[in-house]
């Protein structure tokens, strides 16, 4: 009953903004089964006519009329096919597109326990399933139901003994195929759960071609994708054996129903109750309600990979969006930064953040250090809240006034000018331009290079697209472009590491934000090409806060103040030249050593998992 409850809503929210079209398509449907009730009428009179000895001219009028009533019914038929379409890809394709932001409003955990195949499927290949659903489903089965009712009331209008037995027939034969749905649901839904894991393995290790070709993992990939498949082959075999128990039961219920037919039609016309064409009449009726019964097996068959569908939907949008969105906009101008006591964990029982806390006046720059998996990117993240903290105060103060993170999740409030406000009330829009972060992995799109500047705002006028250009000396790669900024990127050729790299800066330019973040940004590049953009870094770091995630030396050397975290705490922290000058410091002793030796030495190869959650 639930399930049925859960079609009703999403048949009312998707359809309703088309209702016009749904009642268009309704008409055509039940136009078509009033025809093909009427078409074996008139065979009936034509057969009993022509016994009977009728005139040709009216025998001719009844095949005509029957020949017009024949195209009718294939041109509503074709109409209903062509209106059910369009309902059921609109309503579909509206579906994919709120599943798709939904997803994108989750969070990083969420998605990190999931492989971006297993979302395709559930965004694409759920939906998909609810194509016929949306479009004829329920009309072909309300109007199938109709079709039989109507046919019964004719049996039932020419002997009401053929009518109480057909009736009876029929009930029992619905109430076993309503008793097969139920039972063959949960084996479409296993099916559908281990089609999206095989489609996970796949785009998983598709995207990893060169490294398990390199280290000759293919044999050991092969290998894994058989017992991917052979797991699907099975829960798919399952649940075609349920479903297909649905049409094994109609085949035996409707040679029974024709056996009746038969049996019953030989036994009145024998004892002179009905004529030749009533016992046509009844043999067609009942070809007809075996129409009807194996459409709705049919529909029911659907109907089981539709509910499974619908369950698995509903249960990705019943997942809440963390973190959420609000109203509140950001103040202007440079932001400071306050960690009070903040911890975070991405798994229970394994914290990657311990009760840190650090402050960074606005217009600073802090430089970040610390080994592998010592917590430092998970601080980014944090600030541009892609996660809550576990525990702990964040401020970011400005003009406007200051953001504060309490709480067992994270309950962020804003005190001062804006007034006192849960951040969560702040527009994470709001937030995410006023907090730009640039990271060493950059993403890039199979799209223009306007397009991936301005992650396809067009209201960036090419002006500023081109003066950001060469303020990152990327005028000379743009003029070798053949088509300049419309040119197509491919994201895996054609750019190298470095230009990759230059490309995510040129982007933080576009939003002006009052906090900057760069997470590692020039690991990739090259001394040279680092020297590039040097320039461009003081340009985006004027008159702005700044948080430099390094491995180099040479990145921090712009720092006004250093923070060094080691396993997830605070180990030492103040301004640059301080603790340059301090030789007790952890600091001093980094720089004597060699700062890229020291935090990233052969030793923390055990580690190195923890950058990806770090």
């Amino acid at each position: 009953m639930q399930s049925f409850v859960g079609h009703r809503e999403l048949l009312r929210r998707y359809l309703r903004p088309q209702a016009r079209r749904a009642a268009l398509m309704a008409v055509w449907l039940l136009a078509g089964i009033g025809f093909q009730l009427l078409a074996p009428q008139l065979l009936s009179d034509f057969i009993d006519g022509a016994r009977q000895g009728a005139a040709e001219g009216q025998l001719l009028g009844l095949a005509g009329l029957f020949l017009v009533v024949a195209l009718f019914a294939q041109a509503t038929n074709a109409l209903a096919v062509y209106a059910s379409e369009s309902v059921g890809w609109t309503a579909t394709n509206l579906l994919r597109s709120e599943l798709a932001v939904h997803c994108l409003r989750l969070d990083l955990g969420f998605h990190h326990a999931r492989t971006p195949g297993e979302m395709i499927e559930r965004v694409d290949g759920d939906v998909t399933q609810l194509s016929t659903f949306f479009s004829q489903m329920v009309i072909r089965i309300l109007g199938n139901v109709l079709l039989m009712a109507g046919i019964l009331a004719l049996l039932f209008r020419e002997d009401w003994r053929v009518g109480v037995i057909y009736i009876t027939f029929t009930m029992v034969a619905l109430a076993a195929l309503r008793r097969l749905h139920d039972v063959a649901v949960p084996h479409w839904k296993a099916a559908r759960q281990a089609g999206a894991m095989l489609m996970g393995f796949l785009e998983e290790r598709l995207a990893g071609t060169e490294d398990i070709r390199s280290s000759g993992a293919t044999a050991y990939v092969l290998r894994r994708l058989a017992e991917v498949m052979r797991e699907q082959v099975r829960r798919s075999r399952t649940a075609w054996l349920w479903g297909s128990s649905m049409w094994a039961s109609t085949v035996i219920l409707l040679a029974v129903g024709n056996a009746l037919a038969f049996g019953l039609g030989a036994a009145l016309l024998r004892a002179g109750v009905i004529t030749l064409g009533t016992v046509y009449l009844f043999f067609h009726y009942t070809e007809m309600l075996r129409r009807p019964i194996e459409q709705i097996t049919r529909q029911m068959q659907e109907l089981q990979r539709a509910s499974a569908a619908v369950g698995r939907i509903r249960e990705l949008l019943a997942i809440e969006p963390v973190p959420r969105d609000g109203d509140r906009p950001l103040p202007a101008g440079p932001l400071g930064v306050a960690f009070d006591r903040v911890s975070f964990a991405y798994a229970p029982d394994d914290p990657v953040l311990r009760e840190v806390s650090f402050t960074l006046d606005p217009g600073r720059v802090l430089g970040l250090l610390g080994r592998t998996g010592s917590g430092k990117s998970t601080i980014g993240r944090l600030l541009v809240r892609l996660y809550d903290p576990t525990s702990g105060v964040i401020r970011v103060d400005g003009v406007g006034g200051v953001i504060r993170v309490d709480g067992p999740r994270g309950v962020i409030r804003v005190q001062g000018g804006m007034g006192e406000a849960d951040l969560r009330r702040v527009h994470l829009t709001d937030l995410h331009r006023r907090v730009g972060l640039v990271t060493q992995d950059v993403q890039l799109f199979r799209a223009t290079v306007r397009d991936n500047l301005t992650f396809f705002d067009r209201s960036i006028p090419e002006s500023r697209i081109r003066e950001v250009l060469e303020i990152l000396a990327l005028g000379p790669w743009l003029a070798r472009l053949p088509d300049g900024l419309e040119t197509m990127l491919d994201p895996r050729a054609g750019v190298s590491a470095g230009e990759g790299q230059l490309l995510a800066f040129a982007r933080v330019f576009f939003k002006d934000p009052g906090l900057v973040i760069l997470d590692e940004a020039s690991s990739r590049l090259d001394p040279a090409t680092e020297r590039l953009i040097d320039h461009a870094v003081d340009e985006l770091l004027r008159g702005r806060t700044a948080i430099i995630i390094a491995h180099r030396l040479r990145t921090v050397q712009r720092a006004d103040e250093i923070l060094i975290l080691d396993e997830g705490r605070v180990i030492e922290q103040g301004a640059r030249e301080t603790l340059a000058r301090d030789e007790e410091s952890r600091f001093a002793a980094l720089l004597r050593m060699g700062l890229e030796e020291v935090l990233v030495d052969e030793g923390e190869a055990s580690t190195l998992a923890g950058e990806a959650v770090s």
